[in-house]
């Protein structure tokens, strides 16, 4: 038990926790937005309003939502603790400090683009899950993120904060198998699955509100 208490008090342990809520929220955002591509479908929305009421009196879906606000209350606070934990632990007193050459882009500034992505989180929620979820409107489902989505300011915060979350899940996603010991065995199917989860899941999302505005996801 000590034992067990004492790796995930350590760095390899925070970063295991990191690395299991990390990819337990990937496979969050496959089955998000294969529903969500039913905005794309042809037929006035009827279909991403019949998936979108499925959701909201599902006694499942709503149990499962409680497991995505623990992996992500728990991915958050380990992600920060143990950025914390690194900065404690970098000697304070270089004469020469390149970060470059230490690290990536994409892990320099993974802390960023996850408060940032987190801000969009809430927004996002607020926007719509909470009307959706709880039926705190008068549009359909359909007509709630069509009307949302022809806001070009609020499209280019969504389109923004999407590319934030590529940058976080590029790093994010081949980080977490490296913390479990499995980067350099299977490089590069994870380099090539990594694809899906940082350019083909936020293309997709960033497409939506792009189809709304252009095409006016017309009825």
């Amino acid at each position: 038990m000590a034992k067990t208490i004492s790796l995930y008090g350590s760095s390899i342990g925070q970063k295991i926790v990191s690395a299991f809520t990390g990819l337990f929220l990937c496979g969050f955002l496959v089955i998000h937005v294969s529903g969500n591509l039913l905005l794309f479908k042809n037929d006035g929305g009827v279909s991403f309003d019949h998936y979108a009421g499925a959701l909201s009196s599902s006694v499942l879906i709503r149990s499962i939502e409680i497991l995505l606000f623990a992996g992500f209350a728990i991915h958050i606070f380990w992600g920060i603790r143990g950025w914390i934990f690194n900065r404690r632990a970098r000697p304070k007193n270089y004469a020469e400090y390149n970060p470059s050459e230490s690290s990536s882009l994409f892990s320099r500034i993974m802390l960023l683009s996850g408060s940032i992505v987190l801000f969009f989180l809430v927004v996002h929620l607020k926007n719509f899950w909470v009307p959706i979820r709880f039926g705190a409107q008068d549009l359909s489902d359909y007509d709630l993120v069509r009307i949302a989505f022809q806001s070009p300011l609020y499209d280019f915060f969504y389109v923004f904060c999407l590319v934030l979350l590529a940058f976080h899940l590029r790093q994010g996603f081949q980080a977490a198998f490296q913390s479990v010991g499995l980067r350099s065995l299977w490089l590069k199917a994870i380099n090539m699955v990594a694809i899906i989860f940082w350019l083909l899941i936020p293309a997709a999302f960033a497409a939506m509100p792009l189809y709304f505005l252009l095409a006016k996801g017309g009825r």
